[in-house]
């Protein structure tokens, strides 16, 4: 006759009991290195238009159109070529685009097609280190972006100053300011309409109308104060500011641009991670 065990038997919790979660440093380690992960195993696909797309643009019309510009001696570019007016506004408006798009197909399908927040969830992670995970993913991903177009620019005679590495922290901020708000958003979306609409009707005119090409002193009046509702102005026009060193002619403008980005930045993250927290909890 077999003698029974004297070991207590283990309790299972009761429905609807989590399983306790983890500090939320290892939390957001496991949620990053998701993304990392994800990231090593479609990188192909992302080389052209987080790339290629940004030098092919800096050569055909920093090299080219810019060459018109320059032989026109137009004063528009404040004195300098107009690849290096271009350059930094280029990179700054290249990471946003990169940035924009990590917050919107990555969280759509997480969220709805290959559920893998949810299956995230399912372990010892909150919400918020999940979308944590995603945010400090998505601002690696521009840092990444901006560093490698900046030695483009280098590369190529485009920056007037050293000040031109400003232009990467600017960007990642400005990445940042349309990456959280636009995952905040996504996250309670259901097909690619969505999708869409933002790029056709919020990216892709937000590229050519904030100042990236041209200065907004060249648009119509009426449109023109619409600049300042756009986060990508003021990037841009911060950003171009250090790396020409003119910053310090208007230091309360361009103190007004960075502190709007921080805020529009800031305001995007509690969105998204409210938004993360109230889908993954329904």
């Amino acid at each position: 006759m077999a003698l029974a065990s004297s070991a207590p038997a283990p309790t299972l919790p009761a429905t609807g009991d989590r399983v306790p979660r983890p500090d939320p440093v290892n939390a957001f380690r496991v949620s990053y290195e998701h993304q990392i992960l994800l990231y090593l195993r479609n990188w192909r696909g992302s080389l052209f238009s987080n790339f290629a797309q940004p030098v092919l643009f800096l050569l055909a019309m920093g090299v080219g159109l810019g060459t018109y510009v320059d032989n026109g001696g137009s004063n528009a570019t404040g004195g300098v070529s107009y690849l290096q007016f271009l350059a930094p506004a280029l990179l700054v408006s290249s990471v946003m685009q990169g940035a924009a798009g990590e917050g919107t197909f990555p969280v759509l399908a997480g969220f709805r097609w290959v559920r893998r927040y949810h299956a995230m969830y399912a372990t010892p992670l909150t919400p918020y280190a999940i979308a944590f995970g995603q945010l400090a993913w998505n601002a690696t991903h521009a840092l990444m972006v901006g560093t490698i177009f900046a030695v483009v620019i280098v590369l190529f005679g485009a920056a007037a100053t050293p000040g031109i590495l400003w232009s990467v922290p600017i960007g990642v901020l400005t990445g940042i300011a349309f990456s959280a708000p636009i995952a905040a958003y996504m996250t309670s979306q259901r097909d690619t309409t969505a999708w869409n609409n933002i790029w056709r009707f919020g990216i892709t005119p937000l590229f050519l109308f904030s100042g990236t090409f041209f200065p907004i002193e060249r648009l119509p009046d009426v449109i023109r104060p619409l600049a300042w509702l756009l986060p990508l102005w003021h990037g841009v026009d911060l950003a171009r500011a250090l790396a020409l060193g003119t910053a310090g002619q208007e230091p309360l403008l361009h103190i007004a641009h960075l502190a709007i980005l921080v805020v529009v930045a800031a305001l995007g993250t509690w969105a998204m991670f409210v938004r993360f927290r109230r889908q993954l909890e329904k």
